[in-house]
């Protein structure tokens, strides 16, 4: 049997670095017999000529619009915005199964032009857990950004952070963070709830590798319910749960006004600001890497990051981690009809459905 024809497109999204296929993916799928395309790009974190010396294709940015109709288009965030028809079988993060903004003009392209959609956000496995995310890297980078916030805080400055960019890998973040804290006499202590799952070992890690005080909570510690005092007793908060059912949430605007409060950083590395669940009600939008922090407190100051693509701080090392995930279910797309293909296609035939 023919092995699939792999086409990695060009992200287009500004400041986006992070890549579906690292080079070593690539390798692993040009040496399991897939023909593999890769897009010319100048956002993509690893250099072009390292694709090429693993057999990969190098094709200009943007043409998997011509690309032979059996190619499978591969990227991570969505399409640029068009109108033509989509004729391909596309793999990224779409987000437009839960009525985002664009969704039915996206979906009646792929309507129009016989192309079908797999939802990276819906690959799943038989529990319903995604089998690729960028969760851990979400957790370090939010918590990385809270210590780097505190620091600059004590240090007096408004705002503690601005204007954010990329680092070349965790070892430059991490050198970046060691020089901060040096300025500063005390050291944070970070308090992590959702200390078990992906985005909190992420995390906790981050604080680990910096020699800092971190308090684990997960499920054993929030089963009374919330909110929470002692989150007020902490330097740092990281929220890395998110709540899909109605619980009385971790934190309060009430609670945040107690004078005796030490907290001065909060990072939502769930960041659902506009889900009906959220368990951080005290705020209304997210932040972003160009103005990172949201002042709650000025009194007594309390600062809030909320940004929704965190894995973008570290984009080779989340590239490289959410890559060889995901390479795993790539190598079985010769036979879409097992594994985690076929559901994802039936719920892109239910949303087509309803436009």
């Amino acid at each position: 049997m023919t092995k699939a024809h792999i086409w990695l497109r060009a992200e287009t999204k500004p400041h986006e670095q992070r890549t579906a296929l690292s080079p070593q993916g690539a390798k692993t799928l040009v040496d399991a017999g897939f023909k593999v395309s890769v897009e010319c790009s100048s956002q993509n974190i690893f250099d072009q000529a390292l694709y090429r010396q693993v057999n990969a294709e190098i094709v200009e940015q943007g043409s998997w619009i011509n690309a032979p109709k059996d190619a499978i288009v591969l990227g991570l965030k969505e399409l640029p915005e068009d109108d033509f028809p989509l004729i391909h079988q596309h793999i990224y993060f779409a987000h437009a199964y839960k009525e985002q903004a664009g969704w039915q003009d996206l979906l009646s392209r792929f309507k129009r032009g016989g192309g079908e959609l797999y939802d990276l956000e819906y690959l799943v496995d038989e529990q319903q857990r995604r089998v690729a995310a960028f969760g851990y890297w979400a957790g370090f980078a939010g918590a990385a950004l809270s210590v780097l916030a505190w620091a600059n805080q004590q240090q007096g400055m408004t705002p503690p952070l601005a204007d954010i960019h990329s680092y070349q890998d965790k070892e430059q973040l991490l050198t970046v963070l060691k020089q901060a804290i040096s300025q500063v006499d005390t050291q944070p202590q970070l308090l992590v709830i959702g200390a078990k799952g992906r985005s909190g070992s992420g995390a906790v890690d981050l604080a680990k590798a910096l020699s800092l005080d971190v308090l684990e909570w997960d499920l054993a510690e929030t089963k009374k319910g919330g909110p929470f005092v002692e989150i007020t007793q902490a330097d740092i908060f990281v929220n890395c749960v998110l709540v899909n059912q109605d619980l009385p949430p971790f934190i309060t605007k009430e609670l945040l006004k107690q004078p005796e409060r030490k907290l001065s950083v909060i990072v939502d590395v769930s960041c659902d600001p506009y889900g009906s669940y959220n368990p951080l009600p005290i705020y209304q939008q997210c932040t972003t890497f160009k103005t990172p922090c949201l002042r709650l407190d000025e009194s007594n100051i309390l600062d809030l990051i909320a940004i929704d693509h965190l894995p973008s701080l570290l984009p080779k090392e989340s590239s490289e981690d959410y890559g060889e995930q995901l390479v795993k279910h790539l190598l079985t797309l010769d036979d879409k009809s097992q594994g985690v293909w076929p559901a994802a296609l039936a719920l892109f035939k239910r949303k087509i459905n309803e436009i």
